[in-house]
């Protein structure tokens, strides 16, 4: 593998032991590089900026700046920011959610075994979100709570079918879902989600689901067969 396809990561968390144990996993893999390691949100900042990784594991619970106000900072950089992916102990926790709002691409908890570690890595990287089927739900339960926001304007600048892909996506599915529920190819959904999300100004996958679940948009709709 050529050192341009090696996927730059800094891992930041309050636990020297959990920091290395999380770098000596992802050192293990080939194609990822540990360029840099943090105790707290600030010192994060300051080594992105120093490095330029492309993806940072972010403790959600740090002391000073935690997670979420770190991940608020890398995601306002414009479009050239590193990817986040939150690490938590657990799934349901308040902050996740914030965090998720803030900008990060997905989480993963801190028990999970490394090839999962690993393989949210390399999904986050390639520009894709990271909610698994449960997860979502759990945020669609929480979001669904709130008070809703109005929906933006651009909302009305998707078609049809994009708003067909867009209620699947924000449901959890993943784009072989999508295409099995549409019948359509997975080329053709990945085309349209990429359409939504340059429509609706939004990073990834997970602020769609955000978006949807804080607007409200789908609730209004009657269900399939009502």
């Amino acid at each position: 593998m050529t050192a341009s396809a090696t996927t730059r990561v800094v891992i930041a968390d309050d636990q020297a032991l959990v920091r290395s144990g999380f770098s000596v996993i992802v050192g293990s893999a080939p194609d990822l590089q540990v360029v840099g390691e943090a105790s707290d949100g600030a010192e994060a900042i300051d080594i992105v900026r120093a490095t330029a990784p492309d993806v940072v594991l972010l403790d959600i619970r740090m002391p000073g700046m935690d997670g979420v106000d770190a991940t608020r900072h890398l995601v306002a950089g414009g479009d050239r920011h590193p990817r986040v992916l939150i690490l938590t102990t657990f799934d349901l926790d308040e902050y996740v959610y914030e965090a998720l709002r803030a900008g990060a691409s997905g989480f993963v908890l801190k028990d999970d075994p490394p090839e999962q570690l690993l393989a949210a890595i390399r999904t986050v990287a390639a520009g894709e979100a990271l909610l698994s089927p449960g997860v979502t739900r759990r945020v669609i339960a929480r979001f669904t709570r709130m008070p809703h926001q109005d929906a933006p304007p651009e909302l009305g600048d998707l078609t049809e079918r994009e708003l067909e892909v867009f209620r699947l996506l924000a449901r959890g599915l993943s784009n072989a879902e999508i295409g099995q529920e549409l019948f359509i190819s997975e080329t053709t959904v990945k085309t349209h989600v990429t359409h939504i999300l340059q429509k609706l100004g939004l990073r990834d996958r997970v602020q769609a689901v955000v978006l949807a679940y804080q607007t409200g948009v789908f609730e209004r709709e009657p269900a399939p067969g009502g």
